[in-house]
């Protein structure tokens, strides 16, 4: 087991100003938000989510309406980039928790701008459930889990979903259940936004640890394993087999979840491995070929953190990521770790961006965040810690770390056919006079200053999308894929 090890069946371990500057590198990290259990309690693995309105929404495992030491049933928030945090959703708020409890995993702002999820447990099973979130804030349950049984009472549909769902070019969502002893393996799921469910595929004693859709259109992911269970690299057919490409010594650690980079190959952490068994950074090729990168807690005193989040590549072409422990600042002579958020570029060269609780007591700024960061289209950095073991008065936090990248857009979906309506979000977008993918012009609509929604022009091969208006050029973060 790893020095810092964290199992996503982990127990409830719930954390001086608001904001502060790290000399060092130049960077200012802002407290946001401190969860008082009312208001939600302990975000877990869903990074934030950008809306339309420019705001960032997340989920919390616990806390809302009904509020005790440790009860609630979650929520869904907003918080504004100046850090004015609303609940806009309390779950278990329907008879019988028919509407779930507990999300695990973040929101995805699909293409008819509504956002899905999932959570843990609620449901008429009390095994979680697939929803469809309004900008209204409506919340409609699409799916209850463990409602296909075989003979044995063995739920064929999986039970519990952990992570963030995503949205696929044919428009669907996929997501993945976690593996139960007593009820199910772990699954793939795909769900209609109309909530049309079907299992695409079950990893029967494994779990999948990530699935991504590659620019190739093909899906990606890997598998957990547990101590003793094979960690796998695989691409998934569209029939639902599994094409192994690589697979994961014991010692290279358990696989987190991976994203592929803008140079085409993925790149991914693991929970524990490495030289330190304390998780490891790792490039992948799309044909399979390995390389380590980086092995955490490979610093004096365990300064670069240990049990990394899955990463994010940022504007600047570098990762960005969180760790769940190490970052040890020293209080009275005593090296904490209450993680670190972190810098690390294609070739692995990490840097520390920040060191939660840096005077330790009830960490203030938060401490142990279990999901990695999002870069909001303003160009900064914005993440959530999951806290300490006392909630109320220490449930978790949500900051902005400022790294002074530039205001850029994004598209939503980032891809699309000829004349298809996408949206573009993005910052003082009011008095655009031009829309372009790859060079050629778009019909736009600007609806705020944080939202235009755009017609696919035909004819643009994909590529980056420009908005051009009265401030300057403002460019995507990826490139835009134009389907046939």
């Amino acid at each position: 087991m790893g020095k810092f090890r964290l199992v996503k069946t982990l127990g409830r371990i719930v954390v001086f100003c608001a904001a502060m500057a790290i000399a060092a590198y130049g960077q200012t990290f802002t407290r946001l938000v401190k969860f008082n259990g009312t208001d939600g309690a302990r975000p877990r693995y869903g990074a934030l989510t950008q809306g339309t309105n420019g705001n960032l929404f997340g989920t919390t495992e616990s806390g809302g309406a009904g509020f005790t030491a440790d009860g609630g049933s979650g929520t869904i928030y907003q918080i504004t980039p100046s850090g004015k945090v609303t609940t806009i959703y309390n779950f278990c708020s329907q008879l019988s928790c028919a509407d779930g409890a507990g999300p695990y995993g973040g929101l995805t702002l699909a293409a008819n701008g509504n956002f899905y999820g999932g959570t843990y447990s609620g449901g008429t099973t009390n095994l979680g459930t697939a929803f469809e979130f309004t900008p209204q804030a409506s919340l409609t349950t699409l799916y209850t889990f463990c409602s296909v049984k075989n003979g044995s009472g063995d739920c064929l549909d999986g039970t519990s979903p952990l992570e963030t769902l995503f949205q696929a070019t044919n428009g669907n969502l996929y997501g993945l259940t976690n593996i139960s002893v007593d009820y199910s393996a772990g699954t793939i799921f795909q769900i209609t936004p109309a909530g049309k469910f079907t299992t695409i595929h079950s990893f029967g004693t494994n779990e999948a640890g990530g699935l991504i859709q590659a620019s190739n259109g093909s899906f990606y992911g890997v598998t957990l394993g547990g101590d003793n269970q094979v960690r796998e690299f695989f691409q998934l057919s569209a029939s639902g087999q599994i094409n192994v490409l690589y697979t994961f010594a014991m010692d290279q650690g358990q696989p987190r979840g991976l994203i592929q980079g803008a140079d085409g190959n993925f790149y991914g952490t693991t929970d524990d491995g490495g030289a330190e068994d304390s998780g490891t950074f790792y490039q992948l090729t799309p044909s399979g070929s390995y390389t380590q990168l980086y092995s955490f807690c490979s610093q004096p005193n365990c300064t670069d953190g240990g049990s990394p989040s899955e990463v994010i590549q940022g504007t600047d072409g570098n990762f960005y990521g969180t760790t769940y422990a190490g970052g040890s600042n020293q209080v009275n002579g005593i090296y904490l770790g209450y993680g670190t958020v972190f810098q690390i570029t294609p070739a692995g060269v990490l840097t520390t961006l920040y060191m939660f609780c840096p005077q330790g007591g009830e960490c203030a700024d938060g401490a142990h965040p279990l999901a990695t960061v999002t870069q909001s289209t303003d160009g900064n950095f914005y993440g959530t810690t999951y806290g300490l073991q006392a909630c109320p008065g220490n449930c978790g936090t949500a900051y902005k770390l400022s790294m002074g990248l530039a205001p850029f857009v994004k598209a939503v979906p980032n891809f699309g056919k000829a004349g298809q309506v996408v949206m573009i979000l993005g910052n003082n977008l009011t008095g655009a006079t031009s829309v372009t993918f790859n060079g050629v012009s778009a019909s736009f609509k600007v609806v705020s200053s944080t939202f235009i929604k755009a017609q696919v022009p035909v004819g643009t091969g994909g590529g980056t999308i420009q908005v051009t208006t009265p401030s300057g050029t403002l460019s995507s973060n990826a490139g835009f894929q134009a389907l046939q």
